[in-house]
């Protein structure tokens, strides 16, 4: 029925005008005749849904959404930019707030994709700040928002060059093998956040650094608390989803308030620093003139450019793949080229204006989708498929008692008929734009006040529990803990017991590898280059694993494509083929 319904979806039919785009007899060059080809299919795939895309908002899910997206984004992103903050003396919370909404407004208003989350993320302020430390060191250094704006504008360029060339088809080859290790760098990167969010306050007062572990710690153990009671049996469903929708933020919200609660509000806990209302750092102009720097720097930023845009392509494209990922039930067409495009926007437009480069945000991206899912009975045949695979391993059993086995079957009739599954997903655009609209509401001086009210060690608090969440459902730590798990206790039907044990520790192995390159480049002088790594991932999986003494079988079970080939339409389809 899913197929069906995808087949005759309005969008279905643009892509698969691609042959009478791409291929279609005519005088001129195929290079030329393919010029744009991939943007104006996005196009003609995502019109017909425009309209759709506002009026399907009208529905409860957007609001928890909204509400959860919101602090999942906003917070992290002003964390991350601490450290740049900081440092640069360039950029102020203002500049950040600014950033998030930009992307918000362009990728849910204009976007193919407005499922897809922008914002600040922590690759980018590694780059800003390596950008910052290398050409303050060098003699009659340049300024350094007209140099950003440089690397910026070189960096749109290129981005446009690659959606009007379509080299987003590259992403066919990506596979759950690179994003898996790439989200399991982020998730890193995120528990390394929290740890650095701690160790600065201890620079200041030792009672107000104790309290931001206590709070950090309230806020982290209260989410997981909120998360764990929604998958438990207890209460009725529509709580046990409240505390799905609303557990992040009101732990968030409880945490920061514990703060300046008794002798907590004594030990003067660090807060987030804010300036004045719609104001940039230091009080400059918001418009940045890079057009006055000298003509040598210039070309310096364009190296810089290239490394930006090798960042962007693998991030912001790999975080459009797993919002849309195959375990969402979705029916609305993609558009990673002209999405790509509108990122060359987007990155002009901060150079512009002085703020750090938006982009697609891993783990804010796929927590967006999952929160618009849409909870159902499965159908009869998913029914009798679950009821078979569970009453199967008690018959099988050798227990002779004919009542136990009944009893068992009923058990397992009612738990499976009772289960919920994904039957749809809210598609529109209201949630991005309401989220990013309310970056603005952040900039009044009222809320100003209030989010400088928030104490850094919440904000580490949600570090770690973004991070550690997203750690739970990576690839990488599922295959871990089914190589330490009991055997006894693993299910007959996990599809990694057809792996020969050697071979899965050789594939996690490998992808432990290139996680440590990349984390330890982050860490190192050359910091600069980890979006080198990170794109090298690709080749490795394509071209080298193949090479290992793995069969086409177990490859096809430790990798697979990342989304749905309903997704993958808009890249001309997955490569993947073990």
């Amino acid at each position: 029925m899913e197929e069906q319904t995808r087949e005759l979806a309005p969008g279905s039919k643009a892509l698969l005008q691609l042959e009478d785009v791409t291929t279609t007899p005519r005088q001129t060059p195929s290079f030329i005749r393919n010029l744009g080809a991939g943007i104006i299919l996005d196009v003609r795939a995502r019109t017909p849904w425009y309209l759709s895309d506002w009026t399907d908002a009208w529905n409860y899910r957007v609001i928890p959404a909204t509400a959860l997206i919101f602090f999942a984004n906003v917070l992290p992103g002003i964390a991350f930019s601490l450290d740049l903050i900081e440092t640069t003396q360039q950029y102020g919370v203002a500049e950040v707030l600014v950033s998030s909404f930009m992307a918000a407004f362009v990728f849910s208003v204009f976007g193919a994709q407005p499922l897809t989350i922008a914002g600040v993320t922590g690759p980018i302020t590694v780059f800003n700040k390596t950008i910052y430390d290398i050409i303050s060191k060098q003699p009659n250094a340049p300024n350094y928002l007209h140099f950003m704006g440089w690397v910026y504008f070189w960096a749109a360029i290129i981005h446009w060059f690659t959606a009007i060339l379509n080299w987003c088809n590259f992403l066919k080859y990506v596979t759950l093998f690179s994003c898996d290790t790439f989200g399991f760098y982020v998730s890193w990167v995120y528990l390394q956040y929290g740890v650095q969010v701690i160790t600065r306050q201890f620079s200041g007062e030792f009672d107000g650094a104790l309290v931001g572990i206590t709070l950090g710690l309230l806020m982290l153990v209260t989410s997981f608390l909120f998360q764990r009671l929604s998958e438990t049996t207890l209460f009725h469903r529509h709580i046990r989803r409240f505390f799905s929708d609303y557990g992040m933020p009101i732990s968030l919200i409880a945490a920061s308030g514990m703060a300046y609660w008794g002798r907590f509000n004594a030990s003067n806990p660090t807060t987030l620093p804010v300036g004045g209302a719609f104001q940039a750092a230091n009080g400059r102009v918001w418009i940045v003139k890079f057009w006055e720097l000298d003509g040598k720097w210039v070309g310096v930023a364009l190296p810089f450019g290239i490394i930006l845009w090798i960042l962007f392509f693998f991030d912001h494209n790999v975080s459009s793949l797993i919002a849309q990922g195959s375990q969402f039930p979705l029916r609305k067409s993609p558009g990673f080229h002209y999405d790509f495009f509108l990122l060359g926007i987007t990155t002009f437009i901060a150079g512009l204006i002085g703020v750090p480069a938006p982009n697609g945000l891993i783990p804010q991206a796929p927590i967006h989708t999952a929160s618009l899912v849409i909870m159902g009975q499965p159908s009869q045949k998913d029914l009798d498929e679950e009821e078979h695979r569970i009453t199967r391993p008690s018959l099988q059993s050798g227990n002779d008692s004919t009542g136990v086995i009944i009893q068992m079957e009923k058990q397992s009739d009612y738990s499976v008929s009772r289960r919920e599954v994904p039957i749809a997903v809210v598609e529109q655009r209201v949630s991005n734009l309401a989220q990013g609209s309310l970056c603005l509401v952040l900039l009044t001086s009222p809320f100003l006040h209030i989010l400088g009210l928030v104490p850094r060690g919440v904000l580490a608090g949600l570090f770690w529990f973004m991070g550690a969440d997203a750690l739970k459902g990576n690839g990488i730590t599922i295959k871990l803990l089914y190589l330490i798990r009991d055997k006894t206790l693993t299910s007959p039907d996990d599809p990694l017991l057809k792996v020969r044990k050697s071979r899965s520790l050789m594939f996690v192995a490998i992808q432990l590898v290139a996680f440590g390159a990349t984390f330890v480049v982050t860490q190192s002088v050359a910091a600069i280059g980890f979006p080198i790594i990170i794109l090298l991932l690709v080749p490795l999986r394509t071209h080298v694993i193949p090479q290992l003494p793995f069969t086409q079988e177990e490859l096809s079970i430790l990798d697979g494509p990342t989304a749905s080939p309903f997704t993958m339409e808009s890249v001309g389809g997955s490569r993947h083929t073990a």
